[in-house]
């Protein structure tokens, strides 16, 4: 058992600021929440908080890992005067670049990353057409050696070869889903890893291609990741050629439900909204790629049932992402202020609720999974439920993320993993050259 003394607890929703309190946690799960524990628990490893933060994991609800190599590329790339030709001029050729080489150092420094950055999972968005059949497997095994809870998923599309693509990233998905649920049956005290049924976004995705993600859904019991309306082409598209709203489309093939993830979302319509609320599904908001891709500035925030907060492959940094999201949308003259912003960033832990049956997180109580960042912030006014999401806002960054345990094991302690990482870097840097000489031949 481990015991942690002396905590300022911090919940996020709804808010709550308590010190002074010790936290016993028993395996992979909370046992006992309250002052005085040492006493009680004489054999418990204890380790002294010093009065941090200690807080429920911190989740990035929508990233992609196969971005990882990106940061500087120094490929040739054409000029993008509008989102496609930014998909087409970076992005796709990016991921049509990936091998095994390449992707497995990609998403080995992208969870490292996460944790550095104090998430303790990351919900991922997978593409490699180049290299689809064992990929999300090969992403797993980051996930794995940094510790980090996660998901994971393939983006169905026919961008690149058609009804056959279509057909292979399914059976990624559905493949990857069922070593998940052998993997989980024979430990599932060690499940860290959990399924998507991924799909790029509508119109890369014929009515051929949502039979057989309906398919998938179905079979497998796993919900649907899929940007929607990141660009306003996504949305003409769909009226354009299958006369309806993207998410109308979707449900018509029963995707949408209480485990469909959307991405973006910026260009909805009233209905498509209303409709994603019925359904009980999530949008997850990603105001730095938003910005950086130009797409514009996703309105529907105060009208949505449920928003998550994700980066969209620009890291992991929540307390960054969370900055932007604030800011962005009071540029934009919008209402909410950052207790909202706050509820939003809980909103991951819900989202692994969906998906991680029988486990629960995102509050520091008994019976809840022990996913939890630990924070030295010294706070120079005082810290309360009325004014934490003001404290992140304005004062608390990545930089006071001291220590990260996930599923009851510290995987990062005083800024530091317990293996060296410097060797994965190197190697990672290796990789990326030989992928953007590989992007330059396409």
């Amino acid at each position: 058992m481990l015991l942690l003394k002396n905590c300022t607890a911090v919940e996020f929703d709804p808010p709550k600021v308590t010190s002074g309190v010790d936290i016993l946690i028993d395996g992979n799960k909370i046992a006992e929440v309250g002052r005085d524990l040492v006493g009680k628990h004489p054999s418990a490893q204890v380790k002294n908080m010093g009065g941090k933060l200690v807080m429920p994991g911190m989740v990035c609800a929508h990233n992609h890992f196969y971005s990882g190599l990106s940061r500087g590329v120094l490929a040739p790339i054409a000029p993008c005067p509008d989102f496609i030709s930014t998909l087409k001029n970076l992005w796709w050729r990016l991921d049509r670049a990936l091998d095994e080489e390449s992707l497995y150092y990609s998403g080995l420094i992208c969870s490292l990353e996460a944790v550095r950055n104090g998430c303790t999972a990351v919900i991922d968005h997978h593409a490699s057409p180049a290299f689809i059949k064992n990929s999300l497997t090969l992403l797993r095994e980051g996930f794995i050696t940094a510790g980090l809870r996660g998901m994971t998923c393939f983006e169905t599309t026919d961008r690149n070869d058609g009804v056959k693509e279509l057909e292979a990233g399914v059976e990624e998905n559905i493949n990857f889903a069922r070593l998940i649920d052998k993997e989980k049956e024979a430990s599932p005290e060690s499940w860290l890893v959990e399924a998507h049924i991924g799909a790029h976004a509508p119109f890369t995705v014929p009515d051929v291609g949502l039979e057989l993600l309906r398919d998938a859904v179905h079979s497998t019991g796993r919900g649907l990741h899929i940007h929607v309306a990141e660009d306003r082409y996504d949305v003409s598209h769909s009226r354009d050629k299958y006369g309806m709203e993207p998410l109308a489309r979707l449900d018509k093939y029963n995707l949408l439900n209480d485990k469909a993830l959307i991405a973006h979302g910026l260009w909805l319509s009233a209905q498509d909204v209303a409709l994603l609320n019925e359904r009980n599904g999530f949008l997850v908001h990603n105001a730095r790629s938003n910005m950086n891709n130009a797409v514009g500035y996703n309105p529907h925030l105060p009208e949505l049932k449920h928003v998550a907060l994700g980066t969209d492959g620009i890291g992991s940094d929540m307390f960054e992402e969370f900055k932007f999201a604030y800011f962005k949308h009071r540029d934009a003259g919008g209402p909410l202020w950052p207790g909202d912003f706050l509820k939003m960033l809980a909103q991951g832990n819900a989202l692994l609720e969906r998906n991680f049956h029988g486990l629960r997180f995102g509050k520091l109580e008994q019976g809840y999974t022990a996913d939890i960042t630990i924070c030295d912030y010294a706070a120079p006014t005082p810290l309360c439920a009325e004014n934490l999401g003001g404290h992140i806002a304005f004062g608390m960054s990545s930089a006071s993320v001291h220590s990260v345990i996930v599923a009851g094991r510290m995987i990062y302690e005083n800024r530091e993993f317990a293996f060296d990482t410097s060797r994965f870097y190197a190697e990672a840097s290796k990789a990326a050259e030989r992928m953007w000489r590989k992007m330059a031949e396409l």
